[in-house]
């Protein structure tokens, strides 16, 4: 096997897998092709997918975020007192925006400034933040007192064309962060800088990269798009809720994983990275639809997951061999 084909089973490998699998399943799950379904799995992925593209800069740089699920909980309780306190959305929005950014900034210290480890930096700030979300509600869940917020999560674009009009909001806002980041990681310097930090931070650093901003910056972003999914899913789900999110992060760790991300940094697409997003959300979904148990489910993922990672891990064997 060449290495023109490796890399292209690399890169494309799994969206072939994708499409393929998409097709056997709507075939065989009657009920899964239906429009509602497709928004449905859609507003099911955005929360993950929203975190998913700034994770992916994390992972590329050989970073991560383990404190994601708490950030975007915490960010959902700022939200709706923000908006009680002020009797203005608008202020609330912008409340839980600096809040998830100033996490995201914390983050970004204690990893590059400090040299603190990112799995154990991220993971402090994960129990630190969640106990924040639980102390900020006194352990209970908040109700938003203007129900114009509600509207948010739920907003659709009547003027598109069927059945595009009925997509609400997180969707578009999702898909628009995914176009973002696909800009950045390709089409900026500040998209290099962050390739060139995974592949080799001391080389990027004597090339006149400013490796320390630069992470920084990384984790700025990835608070700020914790944000935005904290208040568009607070808005979906009408209350700031403490406990919501658990899990988030190993969810879309994941799915960059699944995309191609490397762990070892230097390496992802976009591409990808959807990709990896919609099929975690594809095979939850599918499950849902045939009344999997939530036990078994956690098996699947876990081997879909494992399944992605050994096969790249042969394709990179072959690839070296070559």
């Amino acid at each position: 096997m060449n290495r023109n084909l490796i890399t292209v089973l690399r890169e494309l490998g799994l969206v072939v897998l994708f499409v393929i699998t998409f097709a056997i399943i709507w075939i065989l799950v009657p009920a899964f092709g239906s429009s509602r379904n497709m928004i449905g799995l859609l507003n099911l992925v955005s929360t993950s997918g929203l975190v998913a593209g700034s994770m992916m800069l994390c992972l590329a740089s050989r970073d991560f975020d383990l404190s994601v699920g708490s950030n975007v909980a915490f960010c959902g309780m700022m939200v709706v007192i923000g908006t009680n306190l002020t009797h203005s959305i608008l202020l609330g929005i912008v409340m839980a925006l600096i809040c998830g950014s100033i996490v995201g900034v914390f983050n970004g210290v204690l990893i590059a400034k400090l040299k603190i480890n990112a799995l154990i930096a991220t993971l402090a700030t994960m129990q630190i933040i969640r106990s924040f979300a639980y102390i900020s509600g006194n352990g209970r869940a908040i109700g938003v007192s203007d129900e114009g917020f509600n509207v948010i999560g739920l907003t659709k674009f009547s003027f598109l064309p069927s059945p595009f009009d009925q997509v609400p909001l997180p969707i578009w806002v999702t898909l628009l962060s995914f176009i973002v980041f696909g800009f950045i990681l390709n089409r900026t310097v500040f998209g290099r800088n962050v390739l060139a930090i995974g592949g080799n931070p001391d080389a990027s650093r004597l090339a006149g990269v400013n490796v320390e901003w630069t992470r920084i910056a990384i984790f700025t972003i990835q608070g700020l798009m914790c944000a935005i999914a904290g208040v568009l899913s607070a808005s979906r789900i009408t209350s700031g809720q403490p406990g919501s999110s658990i899990g988030l992060e190993l969810t879309v760790i994941s799915a960059c994983v699944l995309g191609g991300v490397s762990l070892a940094g230097g390496r992802a697409t976009i591409s990808g990275v959807i990709v990896g997003v919609l099929i975690l959300g594809m095979a939850q979904n599918v499950m849902d639809l045939l009344g999997i148990q939530s036990f078994y489910q956690m098996f699947v993922l876990g081997m879909i997951l494992l399944t992605a990672v050994l096969f790249d891990n042969i394709l990179a064997g072959a690839y070296r061999r070559r």
